[in-house]
């Protein structure tokens, strides 16, 4: 199966999006590829998402020669992205090569890592901007973040998310997951589904993901 239910965590197995993280974890991989990797991954975690989240109807087809029909996947028109600034930017441009249809919004949030992690494993957020489209009940809503440390970056995101309506189904994607992070979004949001490429070991003192990619904003960007 390219999509595996591991309890807190549905893991996309698929063997081209592992070979592509591998690439993007090494130190010795440059900006401008470390960023096409994360394109890439975005974009065949979203043909991992239609093949393994969706569901497909039959309808009939008039072909130059003859009456038939087809499969078609339901519900591609009525998909929302939500792009965590800035990390995410990358990943987002490859999901919506899967998803061209899909109406787009943008959460600026990032953890304060001056006050850093308290006692619960959790860091104060700021949220600095919002803009999303209308949410409605048919719709699949993807929050793409490829990092997903603490968790608590996420949970004040989907806080924002669900404020602007309750979808059908709640998609949270990241390229690389900490089990601790991922016990949080469940516990707050036990009805999202998480969807990763990998689930790492730990976090370090500073609420790193390890072995992790590094800071994918920085390595993306090249800051």
């Amino acid at each position: 199966m390219p999509i595996e239910d591991r309890g807190d965590a549905h893991v996309i197995t698929h063997a081209l999006a592992k070979h592509t993280l591998s690439e993007i974890r090494s130190s010795d991989t440059d900006q401008v590829s470390f960023r096409n990797g994360l394109i890439e991954l975005g974009r065949l975690c979203g043909f991992e998402i239609i093949d393994g989240m969706m569901d497909t109807e039959y309808v009939s087809i008039t072909t130059p020669l003859a009456e038939t029909t087809g499969e078609v996947v339901k519900g591609l028109e009525n998909v929302v992205i939500v792009n965590v600034l800035r990390a995410a930017t990358p990943f987002v441009e490859g999901l919506v090569e899967a998803f061209p249809r899909a109406r787009q919004g943008v959460i600026s949030a990032g953890r304060d890592e001056e006050a850093g992690m308290n006692e619960d494993g959790e860091f104060p957020i700021t949220v600095d901007y919002v803009k999303l489209p209308e949410i409605g009940d048919e719709d699949t809503v993807i929050v793409a973040d490829p990092m997903l440390a603490t968790g608590s970056t996420i949970v004040a995101v989907l806080d924002e998310v669900l404020e602007a309506g309750i979808p059908e189904r709640l998609v949270v994607l990241s390229a690389v997951s900490a089990p601790p992070g991922l016990v949080r979004v469940e516990e707050a949001f036990p009805s999202a589904d998480v969807l990763t490429v990998s689930v790492d070991e730990r976090l370090d003192e500073d609420g790193y993901i390890v072995p992790g990619v590094g800071d994918a904003g920085d390595r993306a960007f090249g800051t």
